[in-house]
């Protein structure tokens, strides 16, 4: 049986992850909103947006019906979120398709883990957390689709990456 503190860290983490997806995609729009014209991207990238504001708003209204504290850290994760997407994006389409799949490896695994984890007590929670993980999955395959490589210094960006989002869940798990 999984604990009520286990079920507000795996809220309080989603929640600002999928915030954080918001944030970078936001952040990839305002670089091709600006300096980067590719139309193309333009509507991936809004398409995937909403995907991840419907996550968010489901793990937000969870925060507010559960009594959940959001992570600390948010203000920051906003600012980094945004920041990456404008910075990959600026790298060119391979880096900002990049961003999106080694985010989305990252998440997979992570969303995989909770559900492995929830028991029949929160059925609800574990459907949303499949249905989310299955738009995640989509995500990582379009932006492949649409460029995302390793190769070369790329693979040291999806390091970077995902290290990054890894320790992002560590911390706002708990603070």
């Amino acid at each position: 049986m999984i604990t009520k503190n286990k079920i507000e860290e795996f809220i309080r983490v989603d929640h600002a992850g999928e915030r954080g997806a918001v944030k970078i995609y936001e952040g990839q729009l305002l670089a091709l909103n600006t300096f980067v014209k590719d139309e193309s991207l333009k509507k991936t990238i809004e398409e995937m947006k909403v995907h991840e504001k419907e996550h968010c708003e489901f793990f937000a209204k969870e925060i507010k019906k559960r009594n959940i504290k959001p992570t600390k850290f948010l203000p920051l994760w906003d600012l980094l979120g945004v920041g990456l997407g404008f910075g990959s994006t600026l790298l060119g389409k391979k880096a900002a398709m990049l961003c999106t799949a080694s985010v989305e490896e990252v998440i997979d695994e992570h969303y995989q883990n909770q559900i492995n984890q929830l028991g029949s007590q929160e059925k609800e929670l574990k459907k949303n957390i499949i249905k989310f993980r299955e738009d995640e999955l989509h995500h990582k395959d379009i932006a492949y689709e649409k460029g995302a490589t390793k190769k070369g210094y790329y693979s040291l960006m999806d390091k970077i990456i995902k290290t990054g989002s890894k320790i992002a869940i560590n911390i706002s798990e708990k603070i």
